[in-house]
């Protein structure tokens, strides 16, 4: 039976959870996983509730809906947490990471004490002080390096580039990489 990990990413349009979600997948790619992709958002405007999943399996994925169980959750943005319900269905063991500067309890509460693991890293502070714009989508990705096995440092960095390298300056894929760096370093558990 094959090995499958399912991330889904809570956001709104404008944060970057669908780039954020294509960079995990192209960097499990890399390194010789199946992998699955998608948004799910309507045609809301920028800053509307939206979901990116991502599906990691060493096996073909033929599975083709939203991710209801996930393992890992993600959230960009911790308005989310009063209006979704980001821990939903998440696995017993899971991880939640919330990018926040409350701590790990205090999010945990709010969350309704699920028994997954929760995280939190302060990516929105961490992406202007080094992008110099409040998109806390590749810190998350450090954060994510960090806390679980599906993503490397390294294969965050080579998928950024891969994936951002024609839009962006040398200097703008650098404060990245930094953003990502610091967020794999500042990310804290309860």
């Amino acid at each position: 039976m094959a090995t499958l990990t399912e991330v889904r990413w809570h956001g709104r349009g404008g944060q970057g959870a669908k780039t954020a979600g294509y960079i995990l997948a192209v960097a499990a790619a890399e390194q010789g996983w199946q992998v699955q992709a998608f948004p799910e958002y309507g045609a809301e405007r920028r800053g509307a509730p939206m979901r990116s999943y991502v599906r990691i399996s060493d096996g073909p994925i033929r599975l083709r809906s939203g991710i209801t169980n996930p393992q890992i959750v993600v959230v960009l943005d911790p308005s989310l947490l009063e209006s979704e319900n980001p821990a939903e269905g998440i696995v017993e063991d899971g991880i939640i990471i919330v990018n926040t500067s409350d701590s790990p309890a205090e999010i945990r509460e709010r969350l309704g004490n699920p028994s997954a693991q929760v995280w939190t890293v302060d990516a929105s502070q961490i992406s202007v002080d080094t992008i110099g714009r409040n998109i806390p989508n590749t810190p998350m990705l450090g954060a994510l390096a960090r806390v679980s096995d599906v993503l490397e440092l390294a294969g965050a960095k080579t998928s950024i580039r891969k994936q951002l390298g024609e839009k962006l300056s040398e200097a703008i894929i650098e404060a990245n990489f930094a953003a990502v760096e610091r967020a794999y370093e500042e990310v804290r558990s309860a």
